[in-house]
This record gives structure tokens, C-alpha cells and sequence, in this order.
């Protein structure tokens, strides 16, 4: 069996279906079921917090190393630099994540139009 012998009209919705939204429903389900059980201060938790923050911790290392399309073209100082000054902002204006964004924003898009 190919995917060209799957010519039904109904096919690619029942791939999307059973490939794309039961699996990640399930453990929403089960993420909302346990989650009401479990204490905001238990060992669980603090876990699942330390994995959730070391992802977004290496998407952002990954955007800064090793960026795609035009920020592959800024320097890499500027990258670090605009990172660092958004959290610098966030510690000493207020540790308001929106301010951070914007900070970082304003130079990153600042320095790519001055090509720094």
C-alpha cells in the first residue's frame, strides 16, 4: 500500500485525525484529569515545571546559535546582546515578561536594520 493507492476523498482527514489530534488529546485529557489531583508544591510538579522551562530554554539557545532567515544574517553578538538586555529588563523593570519581549525586540529589530 502507497499513499498514491489512497485516493479516498475521506483519507487525509482520517490521517490528520488519528495522527495528529488523538495523540496529543489523549495526554491533554489525562493532563487535565490528573491535574487536580496533584499539590501546585509536589515533587511531580516541580518536575514537570523544570522540563517545561529547559525546552523553552533550548529553543531560545537554539534561536540565538543557530538562527534561520533573516536573523541568520545579524551577528551573533547582537542575538546574545538583545537576549541579555531582555533580561536584564526583566530583572529591573518590574519581572513583567511582556517589558522583557519588547526590550529585546526593539534592539534586535534596531540592530538588524542597522546591519550591526
Amino acid at each position: 500500500m502507497t499513499w498514491q493507492s489512497l485516493t479516498d476523498w475521506w483519507w487525509p482527514y482520517l490521517f490528520i485525525l488519528l495522527a495528529g489530534w488523538l495523540p496529543t488529546d489523549i495526554w491533554r485529557f489525562i493532563g487535565v484529569l490528573i491535574g487536580g489531583r496533584v499539590r501546585e508544591d509536589s515533587e511531580a510538579l516541580v518536575i514537570v515545571r523544570a522540563v517545561a522551562t529547559a525546552l523553552v530554554a533550548g529553543v531560545i539557545a537554539q534561536l540565538i546559535l543557530y538562527p534561520s532567515g533573516s536573523l541568520a544574517e545579524s551577528s551573533i553578538f547582537l542575538r546574545i546582546g538583545a537576549a541579555a538586555a531582555g533580561f536584564l529588563a526583566y530583572l529591573f523593570l518590574g519581572r513583567r515578561v511582556i517589558v522583557s519581549v519588547i526590550v529585546a525586540e526593539v534592539i534586535l529589530v534596531g540592530g538588524l536594520s542597522f546591519h550591526f
